[in-house]
């Protein structure tokens, strides 16, 4: 199942929220979204909103039929937001916003979200991407960041584990291929949204992890 559409419930009290959270992902409920929506629907809380994340627009319209039935059963005021996820501009939009169906669509939509990475990172100062270099001994990590950071690009080192920040995922893309073929092929190189854009596309409790930087 894939959650390329999310509903936003605003119930403006925490309580209200994490009790609505936990009545839908209660077993009683478990039946009744099968039966009405035909596949499960991932639910999460923060603060005073909760979050249903959908594969079709029909099982998010009918998530917030029961959502709205068990509001007003509790007496309850809420107000909902559909969105659908733009796989380009890499956001939530309106559901009805048509989605590029050309090559040039779909090229133009992907220039204006670089773009505004660019601006984004020379306005605030951080950078929305990230490749990251696993190593395969300290000594690699340590020859690779003296020698990006001689071409003047920065880098945080942890043991054999590298970071090099970047202002756009084109930038990140063309840094890590470069990368791919200039380290040795035992090496890992990837390259991800930084917490930031991660939170902004999914706002849950999430935590980004960057694991085994004791080994």
């Amino acid at each position: 199942m894939t959650d390329d559409w999310r509903l936003r419930v605003d119930l403006r009290e925490p309580s209200r929220a994490l009790e609505l959270k936990r009545y839908l992902e209660s077993v009683e409920l478990e039946h009744e979204l099968s039966a009405t929506l035909g596949d499960r629907v991932a639910v999460s809380n923060d603060d005073g909103e909760v979050f249903c994340y959908a594969g079709t627009r029909e099982q998010a319209e009918r998530a917030e039929e029961v959502i709205r039935s068990a509001a007003t059963e509790r007496g309850w005021e809420v107000d909902t937001e559909l969105k659908h996820w733009h796989p380009v501009a890499e956001e939530w939009e309106d559901p009805d916003e048509p989605l590029p169906t050309t090559g040039s669509e779909r090229e133009a939509e992907h220039e204006e979200l670089i773009e505004q990475e660019r601006e984004e990172a020379e306005k605030t100062g951080y950078v929305d991407w990230e490749v990251r270099v696993e190593c395969t001994s300290h000594r690699e990590a340590v020859e690779l960041a003296e020698k990006l950071k001689g071409e003047g690009i920065p880098n945080i080192r942890r043991w054999h584990y590298l970071v090099v920040g970047a202002e756009d995922e084109d930038t990140a893309n063309a840094l890590a291929d470069r990368l791919r073929r200039e380290v040795p092929s035992d090496a890992k190189v990837t390259t991800e949204g930084t917490y930031q854009v991660v939170f902004n596309s999914h706002p849950r409790s999430w935590f980004s992890v960057f694991g085994g930087l004791g080994e």
